[in-house]
């Protein structure tokens, strides 16, 4: 009786030590279906994704990366970057241009509504406006069809010679939890 009382206080002293510090972070469940399309080197494909707000504040928005679009032009902040990196090898003007394309937001099957980035060099950032506010403690469950085109490989991502690296090539919320806060700044 003395250790299971030990054992209940203990895990008691655990919960409220980890409640204090008042850490949260938001919950996702993935659900990806994608097909590769060698022929015309691209992804296709649908992502529902359950999203659970575990913080303390109602969401009317989410911000999504849509990292594909980093590799369609000049003037995105990755180009950007590499341009400024003299230790960058990547030779950027014999690539093949990639991006996302094909977004239809849907939540809780009710459209929604996207705004892009106020940085037009974040063109691989959008806001997905939420049709009804997410509370602390409920789910939505979010999805859209996507079709990437892959650029020729370079900086992690891309196709050549008949192989394919894909990173980041999905419809992603960007992380939001305590430490991060709610605003996306870049």
């Amino acid at each position: 009786m003395v250790r299971l009382l030990s054992l209940f206080l203990l895990l008691t002293f655990t919960t409220t030590t980890f409640a204090q510090d008042g850490y949260w972070q938001q919950h996702l469940d993935y659900k990806i279906d994608v097909a590769l399309d060698d022929k015309n080197n691209s992804l296709k494909g649908n992502v529902n994704i359950v999203y659970k707000n575990n913080s303390p504040e109602t969401l009317n928005f989410i911000w999504f990366h849509i990292w594909p679009n980093a590799y369609k032009n000049d003037s995105t902040a990755l180009f950007q970057q590499l341009r400024n990196d003299p230790t960058s090898e990547e030779d950027l003007t014999k690539i093949t241009r990639g991006e996302i394309d094909g977004l239809n937001f849907k939540v809780d099957g009710k459209i929604a509504k996207t705004e892009p980035h106020s940085n037009p060099n974040y063109i691989d950032i959008i806001k997905v406006v939420l049709p009804k506010s997410l509370k602390p403690g409920e789910s939505a469950t979010i999805s859209t069809d996507f079709l990437v085109k892959l650029p020729s490989y370079f900086s992690r991502s891309g196709f050549a010679d008949g192989q394919y690296m894909a990173t980041q090539w999905y419809p992603k919320p960007a992380v939001f939890d305590k430490k991060a806060g709610m605003s996306f700044h870049t």
